[in-house]
């Protein structure tokens, strides 16, 4: 008997910009993501880019003349609204810091298992880079 799944995957994640053209490259430029479409829908620009990796989900940039941005608030703190993977957060930490990237101290967690640091986009939202022992690899996507 097969299972069946209300659903599969999270499929795309949702950020504002009030500077869509300034948030594809700053994406593109330090995240490693590529534009794949940008289009006007209910009033406003959208922009998907893709990341290399095989199985990762699309980030949406949605431009808004909204000044708030996405923040969770967790016991008080700011919270990422997206953590992305990292294979060698040391080097990712440092090259981020050195291209003006507004980034915040490398933590690690129990005896090593895990790492982050939490960084901002052009646009202030709050961002985390990740490395755990248990991370998954993928392959690149073909033709990236």
């Amino acid at each position: 008997m097969s299972e069946q799944f209300l659903f599969t995957r999270v499929g795309y994640v949702y950020i504002p910009t009030s500077d869509l053209d300034g948030s594809i490259a700053w994406y593109t430029r330090h995240l490693s993501f590529k534009l794949v479409n940008k289009f006007e829908d209910r009033g406003s620009f959208l922009a998907v880019l893709h990341h290399p990796h095989q199985h990762a989900i699309a980030l949406l940039l949605i431009e808004t003349v909204d000044k708030n941005r996405l923040e969770i608030t967790r016991n008080g703190k700011p919270f990422p609204i997206m953590a992305l993977n990292c294979p060698n957060i040391e080097t990712t930490h440092r090259i981020l810091m050195d291209s003006g990237v507004e980034v915040e101290n490398l933590h690690t967690l129990g005896t090593g298992e895990a790492k982050y640091f939490y960084f901002r986009d052009n646009e202030g939202n709050l961002l985390e880079a990740a490395w755990s022992r248990w991370d998954r690899e993928d392959t690149i996507k073909r033709d990236w």
